[in-house]
């Protein structure tokens, strides 16, 4: 199954509810992109139609127990894709980074200022969704996800170019840098849903456990490729320093990756290319997409404790399996 059928399967099993949740979460997100006036507005618009699959937003009205998307499940939704938005083009500028998904990004586009004040825009503009609603534990929610994303920034930061990351601060990065706002999506949409402590505290599991597997399985696309399938050169996070598990892995292998000093390696697309050789002929990849899959398990796992509905347990199943579908 590819991603696209995965998706599709996903929408399907949904439902009208879901896609009408959708449509409304497409149409706030426009608004809220024309309001910021021609030139950060234009921006804004631009970053919001690169598309992305709008996994986070489906979790909000996939996890909630009502059947229709009224306004604070369409605010929830709204909030987390504008945050997660945020947080990709505030990534580009610190990366100085010319694609995202294919398509020039706003730093290459506009500079660093347009992309650093669209990016707070963004981030500005999520929390102001979820504050119109008068629902401070949905606030509190973000908020915490927001934290521990900008602590999962800085921590990729401090080990960049590091040979002593290990598997456990590698997953602790993941947790708080995609984790976090995948289990937020869960949870706020239990919570506007009308699902009680139990059911949040089982779909943010659920969401933590998907955006590990999500962040793994991107790590291994970094490696893999080709760009026309990731919107990005192969070798990125290596040009930019970022030790992933793929990287981790393959260093435990092969002693010559180990001792490889990739600061002074890795200086431009090529070397990075032959390292990523280097990577896949190790057969790191295939153990690291075992291990995405593992919690793609626990994530499905975990839905068996939650009460939910047959077509609700269905349709989060099946976005379990798009985020495997990504690498397929």
């Amino acid at each position: 199954m590819n991603a696209g059928v995965a998706l599709a399967s996903v929408l399907e099993a949904g439902g009208p509810r879901l896609a009408a949740g959708l449509a409304q979460t497409e149409e706030r997100l426009a608004v809220v992109a024309r309001a910021a006036g021609d030139r950060i507005g234009r921006h804004a618009e631009e970053t919001l139609a690169a598309g992305g699959k709008r996994l986070r937003p489906a979790l909000v009205f996939l996890c909630a127990e009502k059947t229709e998307p009224d306004e604070p499940l369409v605010a929830a939704a709204a909030a987390v894709e504008l945050l997660h938005m945020a947080t990709l083009v505030h990534d580009d500028v610190l990366d100085a980074a010319p694609l995202r998904r294919g398509r020039a990004t706003v730093f290459a586009t506009g500079g660093r200022q347009a992309a650093t004040a669209t990016g707070d825009l963004l981030f500005s503009r999520a929390f102001a969704e979820l504050a119109a609603g008068d629902q401070p534990d949905a606030v509190r929610t973000l908020s915490q996800a927001s934290s521990a994303l900008a602590r999962g920034e800085l921590m990729q930061r401090a080990d960049a170019w590091s040979s002593a990351i290990t598997r456990g601060r590698y997953i602790e990065r993941c947790e708080l840098k995609t984790a976090s706002l995948f289990a937020a999506a869960c949870r706020l949409g239990a919570l506007l849903g009308g699902a009680g402590p139990p059911e949040r505290e089982e779909l943010a599991s659920f969401g933590r456990r998907i955006g590990l597997a999500f962040q793994i399985l991107d790590d291994v696309l970094d490696v893999s490729g080709p760009a026309q399938r990731t919107g990005k050169h192969r070798g990125t996070d290596l040009l930019d320093g970022t030790v992933t598990l793929p990287l981790i892995e393959a260093r435990e292998r092969d002693p010559g990756l180990a001792e490889l000093d990739l600061c002074a390696t890795v200086t431009d697309p090529d070397a990075a290319l032959g390292v990523c050789e280097r990577i896949a002929a190790t057969g790191a990849l295939d153990a690291v997409r075992e291990e995405a899959l593992t919690y793609v398990g626990e994530a499905k796992e975990v839905l068996t404790r939650a009460r939910l509905t047959s077509e609700r347990h269905a349709a989060l199943e099946l976005v379990a399996e798009a985020v495997v579908a990504r690498y397929s």
